[in-house]
């Protein structure tokens, strides 16, 4: 599916970075970066010009080609690796920050890489998210038609256990991401942090 989908001409997500990831940006420490589900580049690019050394995980091979140009053009560098989530080795105390920009998967899956999360940073280490929460279905505006794979602050809290929030909210709020994330959107988002 993501294949097809990032095959289709321009970027369906845009070019632009995630807004919350922006709005966060300031508060990423030095040190590399995972962004987990990177499609076709738009939020890790922006993050290696910000001076970052990013790392971009994908199912794709398509989109992280079309990530790889993006980098290239904007003259930056990224590395990117694909692999599938449920069996991707997220290492331990390796990252600086890990970034989950609307990556929904299986809630069994989405529980390992959370719990994969809080072992691959390093202490004082930061995880970004933004995601769809169940109540985006009656939106229709981006994101999976599947409820089982929207997140909710209680599946945050209690398969990020062991990082403590910093931001750990829900609201709506209007998108404009390409042509597959338009409108208002009903969205979590989650800043937290690897220690004190």
């Amino acid at each position: 599916m993501w294949n097809e989908r990032y095959s289709e001409p321009g970027y369906a997500y845009g070019t632009s970075p995630n807004d919350y990831l922006v709005s966060v940006a300031p508060q990423l420490p030095s040190g590399p970066i995972l962004s987990i589900a990177e499609g076709e580049g738009r939020n890790a690019v922006f993050l290696a010009t910000r001076g970052h050394t990013v790392h971009g995980v994908d199912a794709s091979q398509v989109g992280l080609d079309k990530a790889q140009l993006l980098a290239r053009d904007l003259g930056v560098a990224i590395t990117t690796e694909v692999s599938d989530l449920a069996t991707y080795d997220f290492g331990v105390s390796r990252w600086a920050a890990i970034v989950s920009i609307f990556c929904h998967l299986p809630p069994s899956v989405r529980a390992r890489c959370h719990a994969a999360v809080v072992r691959a940073l390093v202490h004082g280490g930061l995880f970004v998210l933004e995601a769809y929460r169940p109540e985006q279905l009656q939106l229709g505006t981006g994101g999976p038609q599947n409820r089982e794979l929207l997140v909710t602050l209680d599946d945050l809290r209690a398969e990020l256990a062991g990082l403590q929030f910093l931001v750990l909210t829900e609201s709506n709020r209007v998108i404009h991401e390409g042509r597959c994330h338009e409108g208002e959107s009903a969205t979590v988002q989650c800043l937290a942090r690897k220690g004190n």
